[in-house]
């Protein structure tokens, strides 16, 4: 009876049905799955002995709570974590995460013709984003196209948190990292050089600008073999820095190599992408700025128009018609007392205590107990981990004998709409981060303006009526060609578009 109790609270054998693996790595599996009392479709990341390297727990840690605590529309969203069988003994973790079709890098691979409109929409997505986490104090340190979740109704969100770090010092802006190991091609120059031991919220814009550029070219536009060959690629682009650039840079022997290196010009970026909006490639001039103290920051603060060169992200041009300072909320702080555990060493038995703590936070009964002192920690709580263990067993089997001829990847990369992005249910006072505000007006007819005033003054109404963190409910659409970037998405026809991967 009280097993039968547990399982009912819970619901941990009953509330999901796993149906497929779509994604392997170094991490575990990720499987798609039906949640039975919702109907929603979710992705369930399954991490296996989690502790055998304290290390790896400690990332894994540090995602999930930052994952609790930043919750906005552009981060994806744990909805859950399955309850471990004992608090104590427990090796493995499921975890519940909204389900989102692709990411980014199958985007830009798969799809050559995105439109200038895309272009737009995906980076204001990026920046309201960043301005959000970057208001936590928290920086990401990876962000990269394989980093950043999408669908197939333009929305992307930010994921794998398991590198950031929220700063804590008497200037917030700046932190001191030893471990810095996220992938070399969208590594801000300060760090390839090692320039400092304190960086700035910089170095993620500086990520943002590389992410913008492979959209704006369908390719990478730093891939270097090396850190010597990646700064050697990006003062080809951007030029020698400047000797009072150089002169502020802390490292000897990074000062000594850029000191040397031959004088090069900065190259035009309209030559590298001729084909770019000037708006858009004015923006990225400024993202990839070499000194970080150049580069804008994604918080909306409107500078006078004698600091022209220290403009705001979101309040560039380019974003005209597009940006809404209601829509793009902040947040206080993170509490340093969330993260006391970055500050010691810490012993596989408080990894473990602090995970299980976290997980607690989606049993709220469970936590109400163990935060009274009342909890069993020697119970062996019932779950449906066990249940949970044999459904991916038997799929990995499964897929593990279908042949392949390329590395496991997502299964189903999105494909876009090519000559509008699409829009969000205004019925339900969703937020209208859509191609009528994409457009620009010097780009239509008198007809296509006029249809944007009024869907405009719609959207004027919808957010007032809303608070700035509602997220968009624009889940699985089917996206057709259309003459305008006006048109509205279309709903579901039948069950012809499905969603397997996340």
């Amino acid at each position: 009876m009280l097993g039968k109790e547990f399982f009912t609270e819970y619901g941990e054998a009953s509330q999901y049905e796993i149906q497929e693996v779509v994604g392997k790595g170094s991490y575990g599996v990720v499987a798609s799955a039906v949640d039975t009392h919702t109907g929603e479709r979710v992705a369930i990341k399954k991490m296996d002995n989690i502790f055998e390297h304290v290390s790896d727990a400690t990332r894994i840690l540090r995602e999930i709570k930052l994952l609790r605590l930043l919750r906005h529309p552009d981060i994806v969203e744990i909805k859950h974590i399955m309850l471990p069988p004992s608090p104590r003994e427990f090796k493995d973790l499921y975890v519940v995460f909204e389900l989102m079709e692709s990411d980014l890098h199958q985007v830009i691979k798969l799809n050559d013709d995105l439109s200038p409109e895309h272009h737009q929409f995906f980076l204001y997505q990026l920046l309201r984003g960043l301005k959000y986490i970057h208001s936590a104090n928290v920086f990401h340190r990876d962000l990269k196209p394989k980093n950043i979740l999408a669908n197939a109704d333009c929305k992307l969100k930010l994921c794998d948190f398991g590198l950031a770090r929220v700063s804590f010092s008497n200037a917030p802006s700046a932190i001191f990292w030893t471990d810095y190991v996220a992938t070399r091609w969208y590594r801000a120059p300060e760090l390839c050089g090692s320039f400092s031991s304190k960086y700035t919220p910089a170095i993620d814009i500086w990520s943002i600008g590389c992410i913008f550029a492979e959209l704006l070219m369908g390719r990478p536009l730093f891939p270097g073999k090396n850190v010597v060959h990646q700064l050697d690629l990006i003062t080809d682009l951007l030029g020698t820095p400047s000797a009072e650039t150089i002169a502020r840079i802390g490292n000897e022997k990074a000062r000594k190599y850029l000191s040397s290196m031959r004088k090069k010009k900065r190259i035009p970026l309209i030559k590298r992408i001729p084909d770019a909006d000037p708006l858009a490639l004015r923006l990225l001039e400024q993202l990839l700025a070499f000194d970080p103290k150049d580069r804008p920051s994604p918080e909306e603060i409107r500078f006078s128009r004698t600091n022209s060169l220290k403009f705001i992200a979101l309040a560039d041009p380019y974003f005209d018609g597009l940006a809404n300072k209601e829509n793009e909320p902040s947040r206080q702080p993170i509490s340093k007392f969330e993260f006391e555990f970055e500050r010691r060493k810490l012993t596989r038995d408080d990894v473990r205590e602090l995970i299980y703590r976290e997980i607690l936070e989606y049993h709220p009964d469970m936590l109400k107990e163990y935060l009274q002192g009342t909890d069993q920690t020697h119970f062996m709580y019932p779950s449906g981990i066990d249940r949970f263990k044999e459904q991916f067993a038997h799929l990995e089997e499964v897929d593990g004998k279908s042949e392949r001829n390329s590395p496991f990847q997502r299964k189903h990369a999105t494909s876009l709409p090519r000559e509008r992005v699409c829009t969000l249910d205004e019925t339900e006072n969703d937020v209208k981060r859509n191609a009528v505000s994409l457009s620009r007006a010097s780009r239509l007819n008198t007809a296509e303006s006029q249809a944007i005033e009024d869907l405009q003054s719609a959207q004027k109404n919808a957010i007032a009526k809303q608070n700035s963190t509602t997220k968009p409910k624009c889940g699985t659409r089917s996206l057709l060609k259309s003459n305008s970037i006006v048109s509205r998405c279309v709903g579901l026809i039948g069950n012809e578009r499905e969603v397997h991967a996340l």
